[in-house]
């Protein structure tokens, strides 16, 4: 077995040759002074330049690279992006409030703060490092299609993210990226999507449950529910099999006798799903730090220390996948989906590489569980505070579908205000709020608003933000932060949207495109059907929901209005849940 080097090691060992540059430049020029020069340096100047060589050497670098990026961008017509305000040493004051922020502060307010001072644009230099942020339809239209060559996640995101998602989809460029996207796209077709016994069968099981806590007369975790109901459905729709996590039952208000049980903090879907959350915090978190990440995990790989839980979890399914290929000895490269074929069957076709496979997988499941389970939770979040919604879009369920008849795939099709409803959840809470790529080449963006173009040097991180884009009021007007489905239906729609389709992104766009965005559609509003055919009202459980912080009632924008505490690990969850009550609708309504 390898030894495996704890992480600040490895990172140490990779700096070493640039520490120890400096030094031994140092050491090299007094001997020449000495010996051709006869001049003789005192012992304490040569003890200072050699203590004062390594945190200089890296300070004066990054002036040069300033400087020869700034010629750059004027021999190209352009300018660098403007530099957030700093007031330590290697952006260290930045830092600083970005990790406040994550832990007690609005999400993106920082970055809010900067763009209040240098626009939607800048670039905030932490630990000597570009990082240039920004909230751009323009530029993330650059980024994510019409400059996509020039962009890729980058060897930088791959180092932060490889523990927790390998060589997947979402971790991988070039080559190795659209094989993995050819691999994956023929099972994302109408007819799979469009497959809705998976979704049925979970979202009875899940409904269930929910009438029988609320009937004990506790609130409902909502997103727990939503989770378990994704996480059951995606392992179904990869595997073959789901994991069973609404078998462990759903969880008891935290101040319930009954809320701490052997069984659940045992069952095996609970231990992979708590273990697959933290990883997916910690490898976020690392964002924070770039390159220097390991410092801050020196001794060991928080990432990898949860990922091995969720290996033993999904290992042996993998191996059977295998196994049963070897068995029925089969060959060769399928590219397309068979029917009844699991997609884990038809990785297996692809590659018998177990990692491969595995890697993918995970990508897949992070995918299809947490950005349906935070899309479901956040509708329900905004229909508890907004009644007259629920109300018109239980009507067109009842309407279009009824009281207890499963819906069809043309059903969803037809419901125009449940799709509005989506998106203008998706809008204000999309799953994956900020987004990272690594320019492979100098490139120019153009100028916006009268500016001049921005030039972007090669080797750049250039973090963006959809989450900041689509609060924006001079792209979506002046009731921009108000939740109002009738946008995605109006005159709004053609004013704002149809010119500029950039301004809403939640799935990405460009040849990344999320493979799953009708999946998420088709889940979502498959649950949501069933959900309010059997519930008419819902109402936040103030006395079990966990408030957001005093100081956020005096907070801009929406802020100041939340009732949850919004996080982001790779997707948008509630940080404390959200407990809910719903009354049972009458069984033999049809329309409201």
């Amino acid at each position: 077995m390898a030894i495996q080097l704890p992480p600040g090691i490895i990172l140490i060992f990779r700096r070493l040759p640039r520490l120890l540059l400096p030094p031994v430049s140092i050491y090299i020029l007094l001997r020449v002074c000495d010996a051709v020069l006869d001049v003789s340096v005192p012992y304490w100047l040569q003890f200072l330049a050699y203590i004062l060589s390594i945190p200089l050497t890296p300070m004066v670098s990054v002036i040069y690279t300033d400087y020869v990026d700034s010629r750059e961008a004027a021999a190209r017509g352009a300018v660098l992006p403007p530099r957030a305000t700093s007031k330590w040493p290697a952006g260290l004051d930045i830092l600083l409030r970005m990790v406040a922020n994550s832990k007690t502060g609005y999400m993106g307010e920082v970055l809010e703060q900067e763009a209040e001072i240098n626009g939607n644009t800048f670039n905030a230099k932490v630990l000597l490092e570009n990082r240039i942020f920004t909230f751009e339809p323009e530029y993330i239209k650059a980024i994510l299609a019409t400059k996509f060559n020039s962009y890729g996640k980058g060897p930088m995101f791959w180092d932060q993210v490889n523990s927790l998602l390998g060589t997947g989809v979402f971790n991988s460029d070039g080559d190795t990226w659209k094989f993995h996207r050819t691999m994956t796209r023929p099972f994302f077709s109408r007819d799979r999507i469009s497959h809705f016994d998976i979704f049925e069968k979970h979202a009875e099981d899940a409904i269930s449950q929910f009438k029988q806590r609320l009937r004990e007369g506790y609130p409902v975790d909502f997103q727990d529910m939503v989770s378990r109901f994704t996480l059951d459905s995606a392992t179904e729709f990869l595997f073959g099999k789901d994991v069973c996590s609404l078998g462990a039952g759903l969880p008891y208000p935290p101040s319930s006798p009954l809320a701490k049980s052997a069984f659940t903090e045992n069952h095996p879907a609970n231990i992979f799903a708590q273990a697959f959350a933290e990883a997916q915090v910690a490898a976020s978190s690392r964002g924070r730090y770039g390159s220097n990440w390991r410092f801050f995990e020196f001794w060991s790989d928080t990432v990898k220390k949860r990922m091995d839980i969720c290996y033993q979890f999904i290992d042996p399914i993998l191996k059977d996948a295998l196994q049963k290929k070897r068995d029925l000895k089969e060959s060769g490269v399928n590219d397309d989906a068979k029917e009844g074929e699991t997609l884990l069957d038809h990785l297996v076709n692809y590659t018998e590489d177990p990692t491969v496979i595995r890697d993918e997988t995970l990508n897949i499941m992070i995918a299809g569980r947490d950005t349906t389970a935070g899309l479901l939770t956040f509708v329900i979040y905004m229909l508890s505070q907004h009644p007259v919604v629920l109300t018109r879009l239980r009507e067109e369920v009842l309407t279009k579908v009824g009281g207890s008849r499963r819906p069809t795939y043309d059903d969803m099709r037809e419901m125009k205000y449940m799709r509005a409803v989506l998106n203008e959840t998706l809008r204000l809470y999309p799953p994956v709020p900020f987004n990272v790529r690594t320019s492979t080449e100098a490139t120019v963006w153009p100028s916006v608003n009268g500016g001049k173009p921005l030039y972007i040097p090669a080797n750049t991180r250039v973090p963006y933000s959809v989450f900041l884009m689509h609060r924006r009021k001079d792209l979506w007007g002046p009731d921009a932060l108000e939740f109002d489905p009738d946008r995605f239906i109006d005159q709004r729609l053609h004013k704002f949207l149809t010119p500029n389709p950039f301004i809403f992104v939640p799935f990405n766009a460009g040849p990344r495109i999320c493979l799953g965005q009708q999946f998420a559609y088709n889940e979502a509003s498959y649950f949501l059907v069933r959900l309010l055919q059997a519930f008419s009202s819902v109402s936040l459980a103030t006395d079990v929901q966990k408030p957001p912080p005093a100081e956020w009632a005096k907070g801009p924008g929406r802020q100041a209005v939340e009732k949850i505490v919004i996080k982001g690990h790779l997707t948008m969850y509630a940080a404390d849940g959200v407990w809910v009550r719903m009354d049972e609708a009458n069984q033999n309504e049809t329309v409201i």
